[in-house]
C-alpha cells in the first residue's frame, strides 16, 4: 500500500487516498476466483471448471475486482492507520476510485478520527462526601417492615372504619343517575388510605360501621384515563360488609427470633444499624465519585463526532433489550415499544444525555491515562484476562481469541485512570453547604412576590 494523499477536511475528518499494488490485487483476484469457481457455469465447461481467463473474457476483466479489493481492505486500512498514526471511531467510508490489472487499485477512505481532548485540572478535584447519620427512627422503620411481614389480619368489632383499615364493600357508581361501565364491584377488598380509588372515595368510608348503606359523592379528575368520565361528578352507592385491620407483633425478642438469626431485639437492632450505616457509606462514596467525575467532564473540551454518541446509544438499547428478555420471558424490543406506544427513536432519545456524559468521561479518562503515562504490563494484562474469563465463565483461550487485546488493555488503563482521579480527589463538604445555601436563597427569591 502507498499513501497518495492525506487531507484534513473537517474537525475529526480525514480523506485518505491510497494505492493497492497490481501484484496484491492480482493475488487477491486469484483467491476470489478459486473461492467462487465452484459456482461458475459457462457453456462448454463443466460447472466449476471454467478457466479464470475465460470468465474474465466473458464478464470483463474486472469481474473479481470488487470482491478482491474488499478482501484486501482490512489489512490495507490497518497499515494506513499505523502509517498515519490515526485512531478511528467508525469504519471508514470507502470509494474505489480506479482499478486495473496494470495499475492496481486506488481507494479513497473518508475517516472519522478520535477527537482530541483538552482537559483541565484532574488532580485535586473538590467534591462533597456526606455520610448520612443513621437514626433510631431509621432502625425503627426497618423493624416495622419486619413487623408488617409478620402481621395478621383480624376483624374489627364495635367501632367504625378508620384510615388504614381493610374493608370489604359492595359498590355501584352512577353519573347523572345512570350506572356506568366498570363502576360496580361486590365484596371488594380495599385498604382505606391506599389511594386505590379516585380522590375522596376512601375518606368518605371512614366513620361508617359494618352494615351501613350510604352514598359517596366524588368527581373524576380532569386527567382521568377514560375520557368518558374525566371531570364528571359521580355518586357511588356503598354497602360496608366488613372491617378488619393489621395486627402487628410486638417488637420484642420473639420477633427477632422469628425473622432473623438473633435471639434478642437488641442484637437485631444493632445488626440493622450496622447494615444501614454500611449502605449510607456506600451511597456517600458513590455520590462523591459521581461528583468527581461530573467535575472531570465539566473540565473536558472536545469536538466529539455524533457517531460516537449514536454507537453508545445503540449499545444501551441492546443492553435494554437483553434485560427485557431476561426479565420478561424473551420479550422483544418491538413488543415493549408496542406496549408503551413509543417509537425506537423516542427510546433512543431517552439515552442521549447519559450517552453524551459517558462518551466524554471515557475520552477524559483516556486523556488522563495518556498524560500520566499509565501502562499495563503483560503480567497485569494476563491477570485481567483471567479475572474476566472467570467472571463470565468462559475459557481463557476463548476470551483471548474473541476480545481485541488493544481494547482490553485500554479498558485496564482507563480503570487505572479512574483510581488515580479518585485517589487524588479532595473531600470538601463546604461545597454541599454552599450549594444548599444557594438553593435555599433561590427558592426564597422565587417565593418573594415582585414589588408592584
Amino acid at each position: 500500500m502507498r499513501i497518495v494523499s492525506d487531507v484534513k477536511t473537517d474537525v475529526n475528518m480525514r480523506e485518505v487516498t491510497f494505492e493497492i499494488s497490481a501484484e496484491a490485487l492480482e493475488a487477491a483476484c486469484e483467491r476470489v476466483y478459486q473461492r467462487q469457481k465452484k459456482d461458475i457455469v459457462i457453456k462448454g465447461f463443466r460447472k466449476g471448471k471454467a478457466p479464470r481467463k475465460m470468465v474474465e473474457k466473458l464478464y470483463g476483466e474486472g469481474v473479481f475486482f470488487e470482491d478482491a479489493v474488499d478482501s484486501l481492505l482490512p489489512a490495507e486500512l490497518d497499515e494506513m492507520m499505523k502509517e498515519l498514526q490515526l485512531t478511528l471511531v467508525d469504519r471508514p467510508a470507502i470509494e474505489l476510485v480506479s482499478c486495473s490489472k496494470e495499475e492496481g487499485a486506488v481507494c479513497k477512505a473518508v475517516c472519522i478520527t478520535k477527537p482530541e481532548v483538552e482537559l483541565g485540572e484532574y488532580k485535586g478535584i473538590h467534591a462533597p462526601k456526606q455520610v448520612r447519620e443513621v437514626t433510631d427512627e431509621d432502625v425503627d422503620q426497618q423493624i416495622n417492615v419486619l413487623r408488617q411481614r409478620q402481621a395478621r389480619i383480624v376483624e374489627v368489632e364495635g367501632r367504625p372504619a378508620e384510615l388504614q383499615d381493610e374493608v370489604k364493600i359492595n359498590f355501584e357508581g352512577f353519573i347523572d343517575d345512570v350506572a356506568f361501565e366498570g363502576g360496580k364491584g361486590e365484596e371488594y377488598p380495599l385498604r382505606l388510605g391506599s389511594g386505590q380509588f379516585i380522590p375522596g372515595f376512601e375518606e368518605q368510608i371512614v366513620g361508617h360501621n359494618v352494615g351501613d348503606q350510604f352514598d359517596i359523592n366524588v368527581t373524576f379528575p380532569e386527567e382521568y384515563g377514560d375520557e368518558r368520565y374525566a371531570g364528571k361528578a359521580a355518586v357511588f352507592k356503598i354497602e360496608l360488609l366488613g372491617i378488619s385491620k393489621q395486627e402487628l407483633p410486638e417488637a420484642d425478642d420473639e420477633l427477632a427470633k422469628d425473622v432473623s438469626e438473633f435471639d434478642t431485639m437488641e442484637a437485631l437492632r444493632e445488626d440493622i444499624r450496622a447494615k444501614l450505616t454500611e449502605t449510607a457509606q456506600k451511597q456517600a462514596e458513590n455520590q462523591f465519585e459521581n461528583a468527581v467525575f461530573d467535575a472531570l467532564i465539566a473540565s473536558a473540551d472536545a469536538a466529539i463526532p455524533s457517531v460516537m454518541y449514536e454507537r453508545r446509544i445503540s449499545q444501551m438499547v441492546r443492553d435494554f433489550e437483553q434485560n427485557l428478555q431476561r426479565q420478561y420471558s424473551d420479550m422483544k424490543l418491538s413488543d415493549y415499544l408496542e406496549l408503551t406506544g413509543m417509537t425506537e427513536q423516542q427510546l433512543r432519545d431517552t439515552y442521549e444525555e447519559q450517552a453524551r456524559k459517558e462518551v466524554l468521561l471515557r475520552l477524559a479518562l483516556e486523556k488522563v491515562a495518556d498524560l500520566e503515562g499509565l501502562t499495563v504490563s503483560d503480567e497485569e494484562l494476563e491477570e485481567g484476562l483471567q479475572d474476566f474469563a472467570a467472571r463470565v465463565n468462559v475459557p481463557l483461550e476463548v476470551v483471548k481469541a474473541q476480545i481485541p487485546m488493544a481494547d482490553f488493555a485500554m479498558d485496564m488503563r482507563v480503570t487505572k485512570a479512574v483510581e488515580l482521579v479518585k485517589s487524588n480527589a479532595v473531600v470538601d463538604n463546604d461545597m454541599a453547604q454552599a450549594e444548599e445555601t444557594e438553593t435555599a436563597a433561590e427558592a426564597a427569591e422565587e417565593e418573594t412576590p415582585a414589588a408592584e
